[in-house]
């Protein structure tokens, strides 16, 4: 079984794939004002995850872990409304959003679950 390292610097690559992903998509949208005020906030929420949950790996304390976790969830949930944006207004097609808004949803569920379980750890320790 694969220890909690490995399984941390996983989540992180899966974070800098979709970081990856999420610039791919923001150079194929068109370039009308629109378009290029969407793809710059979705770069800013899509590409903010990866970092964001380095720092949460290096945090000082399990309520700095918490706190910088809490960061990389709303990073998602923004880029997830910036996704259903986008396939809403029919920017591209469909095919290019599915899978990203798939991974941002699993990624998101990881992120819930890892903040429950720190959580729990934390009210255990009082």
């Amino acid at each position: 079984m694969l220890d909690k390292v490995a399984l941390s610097d996983q989540l992180e690559e899966r974070f800098i794939d979709f970081a990856a992903r999420i610039v791919t998509l923001a150079g194929r949208l068109p370039k009308g004002f629109q378009a290029r005020h969407i793809a710059m906030q979705m770069l800013r929420s899509g590409t903010g995850a990866a970092p964001n949950y380095a720092e949460a790996r290096g945090a000082e304390s399990r309520a700095d872990f918490i706190h910088k976790l809490r960061i990389v969830q709303k990073e998602l949930n923004e880029t997830s409304v910036w996704l259903r944006i986008i396939l809403k207004s029919s920017l591209v097609v469909p095919d290019l959003i599915v899978g990203i808004l798939a991974e941002n949803k699993e990624l998101s569920r990881i992120i819930t679950a890892s903040i429950r379980t720190s959580r729990s750890r934390v009210s255990d320790e009082n």
